[in-house]
């Protein structure tokens, strides 16, 4: 399945998700950038608020693209043995130094506050505009769990199905509208698929609190 943009591949989302619409105890959190242009469709379609929920990936060296793992805003971290043993435990550790402080400057320059909103009891709809490991998200899962919501569930475009298989084991819920065997790269499932500016992904945010 290929879609034209990011908001059309929210836009369908949306229609997934439409029995949650109007409800008091729901959040849409959006992992920027690029899910900004996914959560922001879906937040109008359920009548919900908007909010972003930060979450690195870690970098293998020398190839800034490929995630071997991820850090939260939380300060949660998604890296397996393997990948420390393989990677070296020195790398990894200054890798997440690194990201802790990045998630954190980040969450307050694009929303202008220094806490998030409280999670407690609430329906947690988390969405990125595509799936490629999974560690990401993962972190991010793991993360909003200890936050104390009544139900998790994750929304993406796209995913290969070891990812989905994985999230399904730590979600309440997980919604892709298109699960593929050759997944290479995300922007491959869009006609349309440019780099999201810190200046839009902070413009969209300040739209959806109108």
């Amino acid at each position: 399945m290929i879609f034209a943009d990011r908001y059309e591949a929210g836009k369908k989302l949306a229609k997934k998700l439409a029995r949650y619409a109007g409800r008091k105890d729901i959040i849409i959190l959006a992992i920027p950038r690029g899910a900004l242009q996914i959560g922001a469709p879906i937040a109008r379609a359920l009548r919900c608020p908007l909010d972003i929920f930060v979450s690195k990936k870690i970098p293998a060296p020398g190839n800034e693209e490929f995630a071997i793992g991820a850090v939260s805003q939380e300060g949660v971290v998604d890296v397996d043995d393997d990948t420390i043993r393989e990677y070296g435990e020195e790398y990894i550790q200054k890798q997440v130094k690194r990201l802790k402080g990045m998630v954190k400057e980040k969450y307050t320059r694009y929303t202008g506050k220094k806490q998030p909103p409280s999670l407690t009891r609430k329906v947690v709809i988390l969405c990125d505009d595509g799936i490629a490991t999974g560690h990401t998200m993962k972190a991010a899962a793991r993360a909003i769990r200890k936050l104390g919501p009544a139900r998790i569930i994750i929304a993406a475009p796209v995913a290969p199905p070891q990812a989905v298989r994985e999230l399904e084991e730590m979600a309440d819920e997980v919604i892709v509208l298109s699960v593929e065997e050759n997944f290479f790269a995300i922007g491959n499932f869009y006609a349309s698929f440019p780099q999201v500016e810190d200046e839009e992904a902070i413009r969209i945010l300040r739209e959806a609190r109108k």
